[in-house]
């Protein structure tokens, strides 16, 4: 039996060559409804959420636990046909095609298009994620309701890369220093003092770091570096934690008795993903580990909070709509399927003229070591 609609998709257009979205951007797409027949539709709309979810199991004896949390964003529903019966909630907005027109509820065997813009808000939000245990989301899906059948939907993600300016989040910038002297046993001792420039490191950039060691063993030792990574999740004061080595490096050995000044810069790949420092139940960060190789002994180690921002392209973001904008359109006009290439923008009521560059400073998540931007844990980690 041929299905009366035989297809439903949601797609967008990109607005770089990374097919990716920040604050302000605006999301322009459509809705494309492929009919086989004619039929009936109750509702049609599309929705743009973000949130993040984190879900893990743990076998306690015989008792499995679901640690379970999630984080909603925003939700915001663009009506094409509305539900006579008054079902949606109360923020529900009506789109009309490029005559200003209502869609019509009954629809011809063919192809029919919907078009729709959201723009992201100027909110502080976290890039997307997708980890062992959690992610963060953002998605378009629109939804086809007809009485006495189940909803017909479908969804697609949006790529979005939080934006953070450097030049005003100030503790981004803020050098770094540690030093660290160890005894080995008979053979005397070794020390390191080393510097970074700062904390925060776009994709791309090289990482300084200059270090002196005095080598006052008997021993040849070798600096070594290493950038890794911790993903954290929290549900119901507990954390998950899955941490990752991505690079290493290794400096020339510095011989028995001697002092030097190394200079290293580490390069920080393009696709490594970013650090994630705004999430209530995800955490994404990052740590270099400085430290000297000695034969048969303990290695004495430095470890550094770093933080990995996007290296962001230009995209198509629009000033937010004027609050003119978000009026109701008229009611009931005859039906129009033709395509608007500019649909008003719709969804967040009066916005700003000029959005913020960056949030507030002291809005910014606090230095890496500070152990309040973390949720309360009743079996924190402190291994790493």
């Amino acid at each position: 039996m041929l299905s009366t609609v035989k297809r439903l998709e949601v797609t967008y257009k990109p607005v770089n060559d990374s097919n990716s979205f920040t604050n302000g951007d605006i999301v322009a797409g459509e809705v494309t409804l492929e009919a086989a027949k004619d039929f009936q539709i109750g509702s049609l709309f599309i929705k743009f959420k973000g949130k993040a979810e984190v879900r893990w199991t743990e076998r306690h004896g015989k008792t499995t636990h679901v640690y379970h949390a999630k984080d909603k964003y925003f939700s915001v529903r663009h009506y094409f046909i509305l539900d006579k019966n008054g079902k949606g909630n109360d923020r529900q907005t009506l789109v009309t095609n490029e005559n200003s027109q209502t869609y019509c509820s009954v629809v011809a065997p063919g192809c029919h298009v919907y078009p729709f813009s959201f723009q992201i808000p100027f909110q502080d939000l976290p890039s997307s994620f997708s980890g062992a245990d959690g992610k963060i989301v953002y998605l378009l899906e629109a939804v086809l309701s007809r009485s006495m059948r189940i909803d017909t939907k479908h969804s697609t993600k949006i790529n979005f890369v939080s934006r953070t300016n450097m030049n005003t989040v100030t503790w981004l910038q803020t050098p770094q220093h540690e030093s660290k002297d160890k005894k080995i046993f008979t053979s005397g001792s070794v020390a390191m003092d080393v510097n970074l420039e700062k904390m925060g490191f776009h994709q791309g950039e090289g990482l300084k770091v200059v270090a002196f060691i005095k080598n006052s063993s008997s021993r040849e030792v070798k600096l070594k570096y290493c950038v890794y990574r911790k993903h954290s999740f929290f549900a119901r004061g507990k954390r998950r934690l899955h941490t990752n080595d991505l690079l290493k490096e290794v400096g020339d050995p510095i011989p028995p008795s001697a002092e030097e000044t190394v200079t290293r810069v580490i390069t920080i790949p393009h696709d490594l993903e970013p650090s994630v420092l705004n999430c209530n139940i995800i955490k994404v960060e990052h740590r270099l580990r400085v430290y000297l190789d000695v034969k048969y002994a303990s290695d004495p180690e430095i470890k550094f909070p770093i933080v990995i921002l996007p290296a962001f392209q230009a995209s198509a973001a629009l000033p937010p709509p004027p609050a003119a904008a978000a009026t109701a359109p008229p009611a009931a006009p005859p039906f129009s399927s033709g395509f608007n290439p500019n649909p008003p923008v719709w969804g967040y009521g009066p916005q700003p003229q000029q959005p913020p560059v960056v949030p507030n400073p002291s809005e910014s998540p606090p230095p890496y070591g500070a152990y309040a931007m973390y949720p309360s844990l009743t079996d924190f980690d402190k291994k790493y």
